[in-house]
């Protein structure tokens, strides 16, 4: 999901002002100034531009994009400073604002989806994507992003299962203390199940999507370890090798890759 949104994805957008001609020009130019600004990383100056536009003219959702995509270019997912995250929640109330002016804006939608999964906002960020399924039931992205918030999620404690009972990461499931793999499951059964199943609607939509294998394989193997049987983890283990190796004969076929 890690994802930026520059200019670029924006340019093709309509102007959607009602303001009078002169308003709309002035607009218009500020708008000019500011994807100058921005294309020469001026950030600061590319949203004081930004902002006069908008307020020449609070319908120009372009403007409002633009603002919000300008702090998004400035967020750098994974580092906790006061700047950082300041800047990412100034991109989420930016978009969420452009979304009052057009509640179907699917640029608004994928960003915030990125902003919130970065932020580690699971369940804002699975929000966001389900936004994206009713729009659109064939955007493979989101129900590939709802899985991969799933793995994430229930990663944590499946993590720490396997270091309280001495278990290496490559050794296979399922938790060996019966009394933490009850407790692990009752979290993390039907998260579990639910990215695997976003994972398999994502490859309905597309059979080639290795990414979505891939986390198919990943969310098989959570799975495994909160099996009730040795028989029943290896089964789900297989299932896991056996799309972890489909992820990787597809990558090497994309590349051109033949060993």
């Amino acid at each position: 999901m890690a994802r930026q949104f520059c200019w670029v994805l924006l340019v093709a957008l309509p102007l959607l002002s009602q303001t009078t001609a002169t308003e709309n020009e002035k607009a218009r130019d500020e708008l000019k100034q500011g994807v100058e600004a921005f294309k020469n990383a001026y950030y600061s100056g590319a949203v004081e531009h930004f902002k006069r536009a908008i307020e020449l003219d609070p319908n120009f959702l372009k403007a409002r994009l633009y603002l919000a995509s300008t702090y998004s270019s400035q967020y750098v997912p994974g580092i906790d400073s006061e700047e950082n995250n300041r800047m990412a929640e100034a991109a989420v109330k930016a978009f969420q604002q452009a979304l009052v002016y057009d509640p179907s804006n699917i640029v608004a939608l994928k960003s915030l989806g990125f902003l919130v999964f970065s932020q580690k906002h699971f369940d804002e960020a699975t929000k966001w994507n389900h936004r994206l399924m009713e729009l659109n039931p064939e955007d493979k992205e989101a129900y590939y992003n709802i899985a991969v918030i799933d793995w994430t999620k229930a990663f944590q404690l499946d993590s720490e299962a396997r270091k309280k009972t001495g278990m290496r990461p490559e050794d296979p499931g399922p938790i060996k203390d019966k009394q933490v793999r009850e407790q692990i499951k009752k979290k993390n059964e039907a998260v579990i199940k639910d990215g695997i199943e976003m994972s398999r609607n994502a490859l309905g939509i597309d059979p080639n999507y290795d990414d979505a294998m891939g986390y198919l394989s990943l969310l098989y193997r959570q799975q495994a370890d909160i099996a009730d049987t040795p028989e029943e983890a290896k089964k789900l283990t297989l299932q896991a090798d056996e799309w972890m190796q489909k992820t990787l004969d597809l990558k090497k076929r994309k590349t051109g890759y033949i060993p």
